[in-house]
């Protein structure tokens, strides 16, 4: 059946490569209504799926998506017109362009943290570059991914973009089609096998990672604010987001302080008592029972370890509900320190020296994003150089990805590639290099053999020349 499916959609990327930008736009365009005409039923799958606050549905799901689609549509004709190159001397007389051209039919795989977001925001990409689409989104977050069908059956010809549903084995079924393009957001465990799988057809990939994304608090920054900021930016979606500060390295001199503000943010964000947090509507599930037994875990095992719980720690697994906790005197070899945490334990570590920081960061697996809470021009320059990471965020977190003028994406286990606006455009294009030929290309049989003395002499002097 999957191979079927896929064949109508080759056909018909055929035709998309004709297709005017007219009718590119248009399809924008539905896809556009889709979400505003389907906002509250977007709103109560979330809900449904892992009790997702509206507030949070609506900034994190719906606005991102649809502020993305307008700057498509607004750029769109920029961005598919040739880029005229020039020429080497050589060449003189040629007319040289770099064309985009659709990759043809796309595999984009969703996770479950951002089900509709994180499923439609690479579409757009798709679309604006002219391609097919098939979409898996997954199987923790089932109502989000039944109304996706829905939504995506009701839009779009179902040889141009079609939802297939299923777990792992599906997956694992959809990853052994030779699809011209696969786009994966999800573990950096899960994207070594998308990769792999990738391979056996030479697949282009892009792949959206995470990883431990630290934070930077030295004895400079505004710790009120900071705070205010750490603590919206962990504990959003309960914690499970991919950018979402995983750990924070924060200045022995103002350890104490900095964690007094941040226990204020907190229960001024989500109650006092631990009852008031357990029922705040502003904090998210974790997604599954499964998920919330690996937070419990995770916790058991740092404590085991000499870890101590400072603030939180309550978690009730059958509700899924695990507590904005703060952790420190972590072991560095613990899971915790050592896995992705997504959830909303929060390890707090003192450093002395910026230099320490420096180590610390770079002995570890590049992560997706790194936060600098600073006003130290020298530390926000040594942390900004000196380390490698998906982006840099410098006093604010997780905003950056909201920028569809930056580049979205992780380095080494933290990703492969990027997207978001243009970038997203290019990641689902092909640029072609294009070259024609005129009548002074005659000029260029002076190469062809046979290689005379006249002829050798000649490349020599192109090159001595620096021709």
């Amino acid at each position: 059946m999957l191979e079927q499916i896929l064949l109508h959609h080759k056909q018909f990327s055929l035709k998309l490569r004709e297709e005017p930008l007219k009718i590119r736009l248009e399809y924008l365009s539905d896809l556009e209504k889709m979400v505003m005409d389907h906002t509250e039923d977007i709103v109560q799958a979330l809900r449904l799926d892992f009790a997702k606050p509206e507030a949070e549905a609506l900034l994190t799901e719906i606005y991102p998506v649809l502020h993305e689609i307008r700057y498509v549509k607004k750029n769109l004709k920029k961005w598919i017109k040739p880029q005229r190159v020039s020429a080497p001397l050589g060449l003189m007389g040629t007319k040289n362009y770099i064309l985009p051209v659709p990759r043809g039919v796309c595999l984009i795989i969703g996770p479950w943290n951002y089900p509709f977001q994180l499923m439609i925001a690479p579409l757009i990409a798709a679309l604006a570059a002219g391609n097919c689409a098939f979409l898996k989104p997954s199987e923790f977050t089932p109502h989000t991914s039944a109304l996706l069908k829905v939504l995506i059956k009701k839009t779009f010809s179902e040889d141009h973009v079609t939802v297939i549903e299923g777990g792992v084995e599906m997956t694992q079924n959809l990853l052994e089609l030779p699809f011209d393009h696969i786009f994966f957001t999800g573990s950096t465990q899960v994207g070594k096998v998308v990769m792999a799988a990738a391979s056996k057809h030479l697949s282009s990939i892009t792949l959206e990672l995470g990883g431990k994304s630290p934070t930077v608090i030295d004895s400079t920054a505004d710790l009120e604010q900071a705070a205010e900021k750490i603590t919206w930016a962990k504990f959003v979606n309960a914690g499970q987001t991919c950018v979402a500060p995983d750990y924070l390295l924060i200045h022995k001199d103002v350890f104490s302080e900095f964690r007094s503000h941040l226990i204020k943010k907190i229960e001024t964000f989500y109650g006092k008592s631990d009852h008031q947090k357990k029922n705040s509507p502003d904090l998210a599930r974790i997604i599954s029972v499964k998920h919330t037994e690996r937070l419990a875990q995770l916790l058991k095992e740092a404590v085991k370890q000499n870890a101590e719980i400072t603030y939180g720690g309550d978690i009730d697994i059958p509700h899924r509900y695990v507590a904005p906790t703060l952790i420190e005197k972590v072991d560095m070899h613990s899971a915790l320190m050592k896995e992705e945490i997504f959830g909303p334990l929060l390890p707090m570590i003192p450093f002395h020296e910026i230099s320490e920081v420096l180590h610390f960061i770079n002995d570890r697996p590049k992560p997706l994003a790194l936060y600098i809470y600073s006003h130290s021009e020298m530390n926000i320059e040594a942390l900004t150089k000196g380390t490698a990471s998906g982006g840099v965020c410098i006093n604010d977190s997780v905003i950056h990805v909201g920028n569809v003028h930056l580049p979205f994406g992780g380095i080494g286990e933290s990703g492969l590639g990027n997207y978001h606006g243009y970038f997203g455009f290019r990641a689902f294009s092909h640029e072609k290099s294009v070259l024609r030929q005129y009548w002074l290309g005659r000029l260029l049989r002076v190469i062809y053999p046979p290689y005379t003395a006249f002829k050798i002499n000649l490349i020599k002097k192109l090159i001595r020349w620096h021709l």
